[in-house]
């Protein structure tokens, strides 16, 4: 269409925009890049279609991930065109929905089926698993929602990939043959059944594809291998498919996304096009070239060049901080100096005196904190509490306000004072220990008549319990005196490593009241009972009992530390009741859940070495941190600051840190640096394809190294000698080294840095 003959609508786009909403005939594929208006280009192709191509728009099929997505795509198209409320606009388990309370007869469920969420899933199962813990019935339940979700049945032979369990195909293969009796679904159903009918089912197959003329998917990245068999099914030789995605922002490998989906749709559907949309409405020029940088070194990608025309902007700003209350005071003071910052003129008249503002104060609303995970945010919590900072925590509750913490402190409370009764009843039987009402209401009473302390009382009629009653209790007071005797350790004394520990997933102590928390948190089975929650969920609670157990690390293991650690924690609360209910507030979130939002001003925390990107991640997971890099540094609209510590409390004790590999991946040219710089970070960048190949590039001042006789040292100086680098190395012991790269260096194991 010639641009003079382009409708009002269609010229409001840039070129890559139009050409997009224009495109028919082949099978499309629009690469979105961060922040390039692909919703608009969505909705204003449906509009168009039906308009200017004199689409039915009943025939129009549009499917995205969530309810709220396909609202705002619905609304954005009426705008341009009423018809366009006729045309299919939801998510891709709401279609699934639709279709089998239309076709679900031909795979003998009535249409009045129920939809079974994950409690009624893991219900069902328990009816089948009877005797297991329900924790091992919620990991079987995760285990068949994956394998539907890579449309997986009962009898596949890759199903050993999901569970390689001998359990598992008898346990699905049960449970499927029980919602089948019971005639309901549970979500995987919603796409894996509609794939099985149509595949069953030629007739309805070719009605189906006749009727939906146009298919198009949003946030295709985000689709599953499951979502994309019904893709598939649904799309004919005749119909015209549209995906639209970025393969940069796939982020929920954790939730069944497979990025291959969009990097190899071109070669599933033959004859597509590519348009990418590169120009960014979002974010200034530099922010951009930040996060490219980082992206650029992913092997799996498509590929694009996003562009600005916002001008280049303030460089992003990445601080080298001593550690993470540093980091944390470092973001109060970042926040607080710009809400602060204004500039004030006074103009005199014969009247008054006038006052006006000519540079406006930022908003507190205006900044974002970013982490890798939820725990994280308690450091940033206390200090904008401590300074009067508003803020919301966004995807979660408040680091106090959630569960597991008030678990773990009312164990705390009770360990500090056995006659706080709503902190027993809070934990005496959770998780279950077989004590029902009755038997807690006689401890109770017994304590009431007895000067009030609870484990006094549990002693005094204990041989009255039932034999499980009688274990639960003898658990909840082994944790407490668990507990108990972190607190009685000497300073100096070693801490014992208990059998609850080393098992994976569990919680790790350290040092000062660190043991005392996680003690209490295993043998009480409260870390136990939180993680048995689905995968994500459980890990991220044990994630938030382990950040406890750090922020208590730096206080004293005794009574008195354990009070002022309470007392530290209730004024903090007290504090946050006073603070003015405002919209104008930080915003506290996980780089996941930053995904489709933006704010001017965007600090990226803990991009340290095990922390972002996590210690476990490695190939095609090292990869989608990276994305997630990508996704939180195009947030940022117009300033960009990331977060690096040298020391962080892990695992109850303070640890040295690295800084992240993303950091020496970024574009040196984009950045401006402050903090202390570690060494080696301001040399050049080594290019991805150069090797290191000589001793003289590979020691350098300040690398970790390792001998078998000296132990864990460090290079102190690098010199040349007539047979080649001289290396001198500090170890541990004491002793100081001198050797020769060339000669002896094979004797020595250097301890890369995260430069390189």
């Amino acid at each position: 269409m010639p641009k003079a003959e382009l409708p009002p609508y269609l010229e409001i786009l840039n070129p890559e925009q139009q050409k997009a909403v224009l495109h028919t005939k082949n099978p499309l594929l629009i690469l979105a890049g961060a922040g390039s208006g692909k919703t608009r280009v969505i909705t204003t192709k449906i509009a168009w279609l039906i308009r200017e191509q004199g689409i039915d728009p009943r025939s129009i099929l549009a499917v995205t991930f969530t309810n709220k997505a396909a609202r705002e795509m619905s609304e954005r198209a009426r705008l341009i065109d009423e018809r366009a409320e006729a045309a299919m606009l939801r998510t891709f388990h709401s279609f699934g929905a639709w279709f089998l309370r239309r076709y679900g007869s031909l795979a003998n469920l009535a249409s009045s089926f129920v939809i079974y969420d994950d409690d009624d899933a893991v219900s069902l199962l328990a009816t089948i698993m009877e005797g297991t813990p329900r924790a091992e019935v919620k990991a079987m339940a995760r285990s068949i929602s994956r394998a539907k979700d890579y449309f997986l049945g009962p009898d596949d032979p890759k199903l050993e990939l999901i569970n390689s369990r001998k359990l598992f195909q008898r346990v699905y293969r049960e449970y499927e043959e029980k919602l089948e009796r019971i005639g309901n679904v549970d979500f995987g159903d919603l796409i894996k059944k509609p794939v099985e009918i149509l595949r069953k089912n030629p007739k309805e197959a070719e009605h189906i594809k006749n009727f939906f003329k146009v298919i198009l998917v949003d946030e295709y990245q985000d689709a599953n291998v499951a979502q994309f068999e019904l893709l598939k099914e649904l799309c004919s030789k005749n119909t015209y498919v549209c995906v639209v995605g970025d393969d940069d922002q796939s982020i929920y490998r954790f939730r069944g996304a497979e990025v291959r989906n969009i990097l190899e749709f071109p070669d599933r559907f033959s004859g597509t096009d590519i348009i990418r949309l590169e120009q960014n409405y979002r974010s200034t020029s530099l922010i951009l070239k930040a996060a490219s940088s980082v992206v650029d070194h992913n092997k799996n990608r498509l590929g694009k060049t996003l562009f600005s025309d916002r001008g280049q902007g303030k460089k992003p700003v990445l601080t080298f901080l001593p550690s993470q209350d540093e980091e944390a005071k470092h973001c109060a003071d970042l926040i607080l100096n710009s809400v602060k910052k204004h500039t004030t003129v006074k103009l005199r008249t014969a009247s008054s005196m006038l006052e006006k503002q000519t540079k406006e104060a930022a908003q507190y609303s205006d900044w974002a904190i970013l982490y890798r995970t939820n725990a994280q945010s308690l450091e940033f919590e206390t200090e904008f509490l401590r300074q009067k900072i508003p803020y919301k925590v966004v995807g979660t509750l408040k680091f106090y306000e959630r569960e597991e913490i008030k678990d773990a402190l009312a164990l705390l409370s009770f360990l500090v004072n056995p006659k706080d009764e709503v902190a027993f009843r809070r934990m005496i039987n959770k998780p279950s220990r077989g004590l029902g009402s009755v038997t807690v209401e006689r401890i109770v009473e017994t304590a009431d008549s007895t000067g009030g302390n609870l484990v006094e009382a549990i002693h005094r009629i204990e041989d009255t319990f039932s034999a499980k009653a009688g274990l639960g209790a003898a658990r909840f007071l082994k944790a407490i005196e668990a507990g108990r005797a972190a607190l009685d350790k000497a300073p100096n004394e070693k801490k014992p490593i208990s059998k609850q520990e080393s098992k994976k997933d569990r919680l790790r102590s350290g040092e000062g009241l660190s043991p005392c928390v996680v003690y209490l948190a295993n043998e009480s089975g409260l870390s136990e009972h939180h993680f048995s929650h689905d995968e994500v969920a459980g890990n991220q609670r044990l994630n938030n009992l382990q950040e406890l157990a750090n922020a208590a690390s730096i206080y004293p293991a005794t009574m008195d530390g354990l009070l002022e650690f309470l007392e530290h924690i209730e004024l903090d609360r007290a504090m946050e009741e006073h603070l003015e209910k405002t919209d104008n507030a930080v915003t506290l979130i996980t780089l996941h859940n930053t995904k489709g939002l933006e704010f001017k001003k965007v600090i990226m925390t803990g991009v340290e070495q095990g922390v972002f990107p996590r210690e476990d991640k490695t190939a095609d997971d090292l990869e989608e941190e990276r994305r997630l890099f990508y996704v939180g540094a195009t947030r940022a609209m117009d300033e960009l600051y990331i977060c690096s510590c040298r020391m962080r409390r892990m695992y109850g004790s303070t640890m040295p840190m690295q800084p992240s590999i993303f950091l020496q991946e970024i574009d040196r040219s984009v950045l401006e640096i402050t903090g202390s710089i570690p060494f080696g970070f301001k040399s050049s960048q080594v290019s991805k394809e150069k090797s290191l190949t000589t001793k003289d590039e590979y020691w350098k001042k300040g690398d970790g190294i390792f001998h078998d006789d000296y132990g864990y040292g460090e290079v102190r100086g690098v010199k040349d000698s007539e047979e080649g680098p001289e290396i001198r190395a500090c170890f541990e012991n004491g002793g100081e080294v001198r050797f020769l790269a060339l000669h002896q260096g094979h004797n020595f194991t250097r301890i890369r840095n995260a430069w390189e």
